[in-house]
């Protein structure tokens, strides 16, 4: 059925067109108990028309006391301010730290009039600082509360994915107004066993008070270091929803994601439906919430946490980042939109008009917007620079390869590396660049060339797989007795292995321009006997006769051949 968006999630849009580019983007959240090899994961796909996909990379260092560092705004690179640089940093490879901490975001936006433009702090530093500055995840959500307390939080609304070798915690976070100093937050734990994702709405609803022994407020966050502590919260995050009359109730009834970003139905369509179809893949019963999913139903809300049917590999995690909606009501590779080669993409803008009506997009886990993503994996039993690995990709996420980064290595590749091309340099060994390639050319022909495309995928995911398992042994072989070896040997892996990533999709893209182009399909037929050469074989499958029949529809008898058809 055809469908008008309503006058709610018109107004939604209007919100969620406008923030930042960076801002649409996904995350799962994965705890030890719901992996196979009892590792945590958290993804992340930084999704912007605007951002060029690259590897950031910091090194540890000492700092002299007094010394000052400059807070750029990750989105548009504006000077907020100064703050003192802590006196020891620790290294950085992408959003993953030499202690395995790893940090995500997605932006809701929520509440207009609670961002503070003088303030200093706005998401993208406070997920870089603080993974400059923290040994664990719960260090970290210390960390990043008491960066916005003192500096302020600059940013609108956000949700984190905060990860170590122990837990996963998601924390949602928004300032308190114009020159108010600080936001309003609240971090829980996602239990052991279970999935939690976010993807630019707010899910964190009701959660237990300080006399609940596993809740702590803010005024107590020295007690985040109690194991029995599993939500924390920012002591005035109720207040302030008060005061600004979004909420009446009681104090146990308090929802934060209700108060400062209620749910409508572009909330639920654009965002919650990418959270909802990453569980279907991995957790039956989540057809109960298709409804909710599409906007229909925003009562039969989707829990914040699901409990996957099976415990998860990284290449389970991976292919939760994979999805166009398939086997849903929301395939985009099934309507019209996808043209005839079924390609699961619509270029933007978001929503369009006809007839003074506006209409939508779908908008999916992978889209061709996105920089870059990772899967960040901590694996506990290894020593820190070995148990992280950073499975870093670029470009769309169904058509990327992710590639093993460890978190304890001094270099990155150059293939990654920032400085290696930008978004208006065209740089031909940079990964960004040469994935861009491929996936543009599939986008023309999408169902005829994804095959070719995930077959090398998988070849390659399969080997960086099985290969870090003999990196594991050797490299902490290494560490018992040379710590700076096994870096240096980390370091020389991941490096060659994104070297060897981007030579195999050079060769991948020249292989499928030569086999595709002009929209046909060639393959290399022998020269027989007594020839000097010989034709490649062709196919000319043409639209497919669904596309056929619906030109027959749209045109009628328009070309209708009327002569001989014997000729």
């Amino acid at each position: 059925m055809k469908r008008g968006i309503t006058v709610a999630g018109f107004l939604y849009l209007v919100l969620f067109i406008s923030l930042p580019e960076g801002s649409a983007c996904t995350n799962f959240l994965i705890s030890r108990g719901a992996t196979v090899d009892g590792s945590t994961m958290i993804t992340y796909a930084a999704d912007s028309h605007v951002l060029y996909g690259e590897l950031y990379f910091w090194p540890a260092k000492d700092y002299p006391a007094g010394t000052m560092m400059d807070i750029w705004e990750w989105d548009t690179g504006k000077h907020l301010g100064k703050i003192p640089q802590a006196a020891h940093t620790y290294s950085v490879v992408g959003n993953m730290n030499e202690h395995q901490v790893a940090i995500g975001e997605t932006t809701y936006g929520g509440r207009h009039g609670l961002r503070d433009t003088s303030a200093i702090i706005d998401y993208g530093s406070l997920m870089y600082i603080t993974l400059q500055r923290a040994k664990t995840a719960r260090e970290a959500i210390k960390v990043m509360a008491e960066l916005v307390d003192k500096y302020g939080y600059y940013s609108s609304g956000e949700s984190f994915s905060i990860s170590d070798p122990d837990e996963v915690w998601i924390l949602e976070m928004i300032g308190k107004g114009p020159g108010v100093t600080g936001a309003v937050w609240v971090a829980r734990r996602v239990p052991d066993g279970y999935i939690c994702g976010h993807a630019n709405q707010a899910r964190i609803t009701t959660f237990p008070l300080e006399k609940d022994k596993s809740s702590i407020s803010s005024d107590h966050l020295d007690k985040i270091f109690d194991p029995a502590v599993t939500t924390v919260y920012e002591k005035d995050v109720i207040r302030v929803a008060r005061d600004h009359g979004w909420f009446k109730g009681k104090d146990k009834d308090f929802s934060f994601a209700d108060a400062y970003a209620p749910l409508d139905f572009g909330a639920a369509r654009f965002c919650e439906a990418r959270v909802w179809s990453g569980f279907r893949k991995v957790a039956s019963g989540m057809d109960k919430y298709e409804s909710y999913a599409m906007g229909e139903d925003l009562h039969n809300r989707m829990p914040l946490w699901v409990k996957p049917d099976k415990k998860l590999s990284v290449q389970d995690v991976m292919a939760m980042m994979r999805d166009h909606y398939e086997g849903t009501p929301m395939d985009m590779t099934q309507d019209i939109g996808a043209g005839p080669f079924g390609c699961g993409y619509r270029w933007r803008p978001l929503t369009w008009k006809v007839d003074g009506k506006t209409y939508f997009n779908e908008r999916a886990i992978s889209t061709q917007q996105t920089g870059f993503s990772f899967v960040a994996q901590s694996r506990k039993g290894f020593p820190d620079p070995i148990g992280g690995i950073f499975w870093f990709g670029v470009d769309d996420t169904y058509s990327t390869v992710y590639t093993p980064m460890y978190c304890g290595i001094t270099r990155v590749p150059h293939e990654f590396a920032v400085g290696n091309g930008d978004m208006m340099t065209f740089s031909d060994d940079a990964a960004f660049w040469v994935f861009n390639q491929v996936s543009n050319f599939a986008y023309t022909r999408y169902n005829v060339i994804i095959p070719d495309i995930q077959m090398v995928q998988h070849e390659l995911e399969n080997k960086y797989v099985s290969e870090v398992k003999a990196i594991d042994i050797a490299a902490t072989e290494l560490y018992a007795n040379d710590p700076a070896a096994a870096r240096k040997f980390l370091t020389d892996y991941s490096v060659l292995q994104g070297a060897n990533t981007v030579k195999v999709w050079k060769k991948l893209y020249a292989y499928l321009f030569t086999k595709y182009m002009d929209g046909n399909i060639k393959e290399k037929a022998e020269v027989p006997e007594g020839y000097k050469f010989h034709n490649p074989k062709l196919q000319q499958p043409g639209y497919g006769e669904a596309w056929y029949k619906r030109i027959v529809d749209e045109t009628g008898d328009r070309y209708l051949y009327k002569g001989n058809e014997g000729h």
